[in-house]
């Protein structure tokens, strides 16, 4: 009986000596900002295009936009994930020549990943002109993203920018599954200290296995990103109101040559009767 017990003991969880705590381990470090490429201009980079490296500034901004632009959310609105502003031309993308007569940017150009690129990691800045998003607004360009609409601050890469204004909408793209992996997120630059915006990459969903948790963006990979169905409403609205104008100019030039061929056979139609 006293083995039975004492086997007994040895089987009981209470009696197991307790397992001796480990420390937490630290967090990973932050990743480290790559050094810019030792060129003046990304690759490929139009020549015409001013380059730049930090934001530019419309001079028609008033103070009340300044603020705007240099006063984080306040509470309760959640808090922008701050960074420094990385140095340009970057290290990770690439610009490219489309040359796929499939792709709705053949003969422009794409914005490419030089390197595999993590889910979530921030891409590139979004860099151009920073101007009042009422006053200064381009309807024609392309380029054009809110800042802070209370504030009407905006920022245009229309005429001067970065990599970042290279990225494509994903829809119509051939070769690719139809759906983004990047994103713009709004930012603030805490050397700046003023808010920015940037190309992220979309972060892994739940169900991602394998390569697709550690790789958001593969190296070679086009940077595609959605830009949202107000956009291509309003460009379907503007090519509707170009197709307009250019039928109701081709009627009007009808109408003018019309017009004109009536004006140069009147003298032979008055001179009939003057001749008989």
């Amino acid at each position: 009986m006293g083995k039975q017990e004492k086997s007994k003991a040895k089987q009981n969880p209470n009696t197991r000596p307790k397992p001796t705590p480990q420390p937490n381990p630290e967090p990973p470090p932050p990743p480290q900002l790559l050094p810019p490429l030792p060129y003046p201009v990304p690759i490929n980079w139009p020549p015409s295009l001013p380059y730049l490296k930090t934001p530019s500034y419309s001079p028609s901004l008033t103070p009340t936009h300044l603020a705007a632009l240099r006063t984080p959310p306040p509470p309760p609105a959640d808090p922008l994930p701050t960074y420094p502003l990385p140095p340009g031309p970057s290290r990770s993308v690439l610009i490219r020549p489309i040359t796929n007569p499939s792709h709705p940017a053949h003969l422009q150009s794409g914005l490419f990943a030089a390197r595999d690129l993590r889910p979530g990691e921030m891409i590139v800045p979004y860099l151009g002109l920073v101007h009042s998003g009422s006053a200064e607004a381009d309807p024609k360009s392309d380029y054009d993203l809110w800042l802070d609409r209370d504030g009407d601050v905006a920022v245009d890469a229309a005429e001067m920018g970065n990599e970042a204004r290279f990225v494509n909408d994903y829809r119509g793209v051939p070769g690719v599954v139809q759906k983004a992996n990047a994103e713009f997120r709004d930012v603030w630059w805490e050397d700046l200290g003023e808010r920015g915006m940037a190309v992220f990459v979309l972060p892994a969903g739940k169900r991602a296995v394998g390569r697709a948790r550690t790789v958001g963006v593969g190296r070679g990979e086009e940077i595609l990103v959605s830009y949202g169905k107000g956009f291509w409403d309003g460009r379907l609205k503007q090519q509707e109101e170009q197709t307009e104008e250019g039928e109701t100019e081709e009627v009007e030039e009808e109408e003018e040559t019309m017009v004109e061929g009536r004006v140069e056979e009147q003298p032979d139609v008055e001179g009939d009767p003057k001749s008989s």
